[in-house]
C-alpha cells in the first residue's frame, strides 16, 4: 500500500488538504493546472475576504507559502492528471507533464468556475463598458481605486445586481450560489470606504446572508454605510442619451416599473461547475450531480467520499461554498484519507 496522497487543485481546499496530510506525516503530491497556486482568490485578484476581512493576497498567500515551504509536499504546476489506474491504496496517476505518481488516495479540490455574464446579455455585460462583474470590482478594490472603465471617472451611483447566473431557470442555473449576497454587501461597504460620495444600490430577489453574516454584512451595510436595498426584478440594462446606464425593471414591493440611471452596474456573478468537470469525472471515475458539480457519496458515515473508493471530493467542487468552508473541507478530507490509509496499513500488517 502506497502512503503518498495525490491532491488535485491548489485553491483553498487543496492547499488546506495538502497541509493537513503533510502535518500527519504523509507525503503529498499536489497537482495544479494553472501556473500559480491559490485558486480563484489569487487568480481572480480578490480583495478582502469574507468573513475575516483579510486581503486575499495575504491570507491565501500564507497558505501557499506554507505548502511551498513543506519538504513533504511535491508540487506540479501547469499540469493535469490525464489518467488514473489502479485501486484504493495503489493508484497510478499519469500527469500531462509526462510524470507518473503512485498514490494510496486521491483528494479532489478542483473548485468551480465563475459564471460568464455574457450568458445574461440583456443586463448589459459585453455591450456597455461600465457593466462589470463582482470579480472585476474586487480587482478595483484591491488596486485601491474605483472608476468607470469607459472614461475613468469616479461613479456617483453604483448598483449591484444579485443572482446573475444563480436561481435562474431560463439560463439553466437553478441553484443559489450561497455567498453572492454577502460578498455584494461587503463590496458595497468597500466602495463607500474608497469613495464616500458614491451612492450604492443593491437590487435583489431575496437576501441570503446566511448565519452570522446577516448582522455583520446585511444590516451593517445599510446602517453604517447607507447601502440602499431595492427588491426588484430587473428586465434590462440599457444606455441613455447622456451615456449613463439605465437599469429597467419592476420594484416588486410597490409593484411599479422603475428606470434608474447608474454610472456603474455590477453583476454579482454566481458559481458554476468547473468547466473541466466532465473530464475530471471521466479520468477519476467519479460521478456528476445533475447540475454538473462533482457528486458526493454517502453524507454521514462516509463524508467526502466519492463513487470510487479511495477518492475524496470536497469544497466548491461539490457545489457553491464560501472559502472558510472549503478550507474546513480540505482539512477534513486530509484526515479521512490519512485515517483510512493508516487503517489499511494496520490490516496489511
Amino acid at each position: 500500500m502506497n502512503e503518498t496522497i495525490l491532491i488535485v487543485g491548489a485553491g483553498p481546499t487543496g492547499l488546506s488538504a495538502a497541509h493537513g496530510v503533510a502535518s500527519a506525516g504523509k507525503q503529498v503530491v499536489l497537482v495544479e493546472k494553472e501556473s500559480r497556486l491559490g485558486g480563484a482568490p489569487i487568480l481572480s485578484g480578490y480583495a478582502r475576504l469574507v468573513p475575516s476581512g483579510e486581503w486575499a493576497k495575504d491570507a491565501i498567500g500564507r497558505m501557499v507559502k506554507r505548502v511551498e515551504d513543506d519538504a513533504r509536499i511535491t508540487i506540479h504546476k501547469g499540469a493535469k492528471v490525464m489518467k488514473l489506474d489502479g485501486d484504493s491504496g495503489n493508484f497510478i496517476a499519469t500527469l500531462s507533464n509526462g510524470r507518473t505518481v503512485d498514490a494510496g488516495a486521491v483528494i479532489l479540490g478542483t473548485g468551480f468556475t465563475h459564471f460568464d455574464s455574457i450568458n445574461k446579455p440583456e443586463w448589459g455585460f459585453g455591450t456597455y463598458e461600465d457593466v462589470v462583474t463582482t470579480t472585476q470590482m474586487e480587482q478595483m478594490m484591491a488596486a485601491g481605486k474605483i472608476a468607470c472603465p469607459s472614461d475613468g471617472r469616479v461613479p456617483e451611483r453604483v448598483c449591484i445586481l444579485l443572482c446573475v447566473g444563480s436561481r435562474d431557470r431560463q439560463i439553466g442555473r437553478e441553484w443559489c450560489s450561497k455567498i453572492c449576497c454577502t460578498v455584494s454587501a461587503n463590496l458595497a461597504m468597500e466602495i463607500k470606504e474608497l469613495s464616500p460620495g458614491t451612492d450604492v444600490f443593491i437590487y435583489y430577489m431575496d437576501i441570503r446572508t446566511f448565519g452570522l453574516y446577516e448582522d455583520k454584512y446585511y444590516w451593517r451595510s445599510q446602517e453604517e454605510f447607507g447601502t440602499k436595498y431595492v427588491k426588484a426584478r430587473i428586465a434590462e440594462v440599457t444606455q441613455g442619451p447622456d451615456k449613463r446606464l439605465l437599469v429597467k425593471g419592476e420594484d416588486t414591493l410597490v409593484k411599479r416599473p422603475i428606470v434608474i440611471p447608474m454610472d456603474l452596474v455590477v453583476h454579482a456573478i454566481g458559481m458554476d461547475p468547473n468547466l473541466d468537470n466532465p473530464e475530471i469525472a471521466k479520468v477519476f471515475g467519479v460521478g456528476l450531480e445533475k447540475h454538473g458539480f462533482l457528486e458526493r457519496g454517502e453524507h454521514y458515515t462516509a463524508s467526502f467520499a466519492s463513487a470510487r473508493r479511495g477518492i475524496y471530493v470536497g469544497g466548491a467542487a461539490l457545489g457553491p461554498e464560501d472559502i472558510d468552508t472549503c478550507i474546513s473541507h480540505g482539512l477534513a478530507m486530509a484526515m479521512r484519507a490519512v485515517g483510512e490509509l493508516n487503517a489499511g496499513a494496520q490490516k496489511a500488517a
